[in-house]
């Protein structure tokens, strides 16, 4: 998890660059938290969004809003958030709707916590409770298999095939695709190339050569490699590693692999 506040107004908004992760926001700030799709929906305050943000672009904006966020592995998502990832299809949904009245108590906690330490302190034990409780809850654990998937292809960076995933744990396709989609919230292929992307992506930031990038990360091109980018994120990649919620990444999320609390960041 990190800290990300606002101290100006952003009336535009920043695009926001997806992830191979369930994303929850808890808002806690004076100003609202708002994040805005290309069909025009909005969504304010404390929100969950499923795997990746799904197919549409997000936009934040907001003025003073404060927030701890917390990327959530889709293999444990239900069990901490009573709702399947599968069911999220991707969309960005209030946390209210995901927890109901819980939600605004969340939020009263957090304005009232005294210090960063303490909202993470908290946050930490209010998602250690919630696995807790949900782990016991009958159908919350996804299949072994499709958690041996879901590692593999994290485990490749996103450069595995679907019909061998399926041959390894000896299923068709078909029902690869069908379990995985429900348990993780996108279809086996996509969740992959949304893996590679994002390592692809983070390589680019740190300024490395697109063309070694594309070579290294399994892209047929340079070319491809830039497709690809367009397609997650709306612009170029010259363009998409400037983002701010790309370029703090290495500040708030220093390590993909840790659990630890990290950095609170201030935004542009």
């Amino acid at each position: 998890m990190a800290g990300f506040r606002d101290r100006g107004v952003t009336s535009v908004g920043q695009r926001v660059i997806p992830h191979p992760a369930v994303t929850l926001a808890l808002e806690f700030g004076s100003g609202p938290l708002i994040v805005d799709d290309a069909a025009g929906r909005q969504q304010r305050g404390s929100l969950v969004a499923g795997l990746g943000f799904g197919s549409d672009a997000l936009w934040v904006r907001g003025e003073n809003f404060e927030a701890v966020q917390v990327r959530l592995s889709p293999a444990i998502a239900r069990a901490v958030l009573d709702v399947s990832p599968g069911d999220l299809n991707g969309a960005v949904v209030t946390l209210a709707d995901v927890w109901g009245r819980q939600a605004a108590q969340v939020r009263e906690q957090l304005c009232h916590a005294s210090s960063w330490k303490d909202r993470f302190a908290f946050v930490d034990a209010l998602l250690a409770d919630r696995w807790q409780a949900g782990s016991r809850t009958a159908g919350s654990a996804v299949d072994p298999e499709v958690a041996w998937a879901w590692k593999r292809i994290l485990v490749s960076r996103g450069r595995v095939r679907v019909d061998r995933l399926a041959a390894e744990v000896g299923w068709s396709r078909k029902r690869l695709w069908y379990r995985f989609y429900s348990q993780i919230g996108a279809a086996p292929k996509r969740a992959a190339k949304l893996v590679r992307f994002d390592h692809a992506i983070h390589r680019l930031a740190a300024g490395e050569n697109a063309a070694r990038v594309a070579a290294d990360c399994g892209y047929a091109d340079q070319s491809h490699l830039h497709r690809d980018v367009v397609a997650f994120t709306g612009s170029a990649p010259a363009t998409a590693i400037d983002q701010p919620w790309l370029a703090v990444d290495d500040i708030a999320w220093p390590d993909p692999e840790a659990r630890q609390r990290t950095a609170v960041v201030d935004l542009p």
